[in-house]
């Protein structure tokens, strides 16, 4: 059994994006500019936010943060949205995810331009990559797919599973994990809440991308040996013997899964970092400007 690490595979990201920056400065163009938008005082909002503010340091981007309350209207949030999209300094920006329930969070999704989309959640990129054209590609997915290729996992041919069908994780990765090139090429199938058979298709499956929410979802006898376990799952779970009170739980029972795979991404370690460094890499390419030039 092999641990991949996406903390460490995620540091390699960074730095060689500050590599590109530094060229960018030498040829005399301006830092990246990454925006991003927090809305009230949600836990795991502010973590995931400070952690995009350090890794605009880490590579060399300028970084700004907009805070507004959580009584913000929805108007005033698209005010911000729409600021946002015809500020020339601006790269790329993010609404931090959920909103408030008075907001309509495809509404905002919607007024982003979708060439400063660097979440990758606009329509138009969702279109776009769903038909194998250039777009920023949700960060998760993308980073599982960094992870993959890091670590040269065989996709083609391969039976991949993705548990969960949300529009963040698991559309999009099933999506990229059967279009041609690698990684791809899988034969992939998706797993929900209305999926009766759950357990004899996981059996079956060379790599599972488990992204439920639903701690220790995938146990061991849903897992041939073998298998490649990718844990999208990072749901606090009440702990008093930590600090914080809480750890955070994959969607995978590691413990008795580990043992029988090839490959396994840890929680915490594995997936949560690839997926800050690749809206890294997505803000890197929206300062390039040539994503859309075809």
């Amino acid at each position: 059994m092999q641990l991949i690490d996406g903390k460490k595979i995620s540091q390699q990201l960074k730095e060689e994006i500050a590599a590109q920056v530094e060229t960018m400065i030498a040829a005399g163009r301006r830092r990246p500019h990454l925006a991003a938008v927090l809305v009230g005082h949600d836990g795991g909002s502010e973590t995931y936010v400070a952690n995009k503010v350090k890794a605009c340091e880490a590579c060399g981007f300028t970084s700004t943060l907009i805070r507004r309350e959580a009584d913000v209207t929805e108007d005033e949030l698209l005010s911000i949205v729409h600021s946002l999209n015809n500020d020339p300094e601006i790269d790329g920006f993010i609404v931090q995810l959920p909103l408030p329930k008075h907001i309509s969070e495809q509404k905002v999704i919607e007024a982003i331009d979708y060439r400063k989309d660097v979440d990758g959640f606009h329509p138009i990129n969702v279109g776009r990559q769903s038909i194998g054209l250039p777009c920023f590609h949700s960060a998760t997915p993308a980073g599982i797919l960094e992870l993959l290729a890091r670590y040269e996992i065989p996709t083609k041919g391969k039976h991949c599973v993705v548990l969960g069908r949300s529009n963040i994780v698991g559309k999009p990765v099933a999506t990229l994990m059967m279009q041609k090139g690698y990684p791809g090429n899988a034969t992939v199938t998706v797993c929900h809440s209305a999926t009766p058979n759950i357990k004899e298709i996981c059996r079956s499956a060379d790599i599972i991308i488990a992204a439920l929410g639903q701690p220790g979802f995938v146990t061991a006898d849903m897992v041939k040996d073998g298998a490649t376990i990718i844990d999208v799952g990072t749901t606090r779970v009440p702990d008093a013997s930590k600090k914080s009170g809480f750890r955070l739980c994959g969607d995978v029972d590691f413990e008795n899964v580990a043992p029988k795979c090839a490959y396994i991404t840890p929680v915490p370690g594995g997936v949560g970092p690839m997926t800050i460094a690749s809206l890294m890499k997505n803000t890197l390419l929206a300062a390039d400007g040539n994503l859309f030039n075809d």
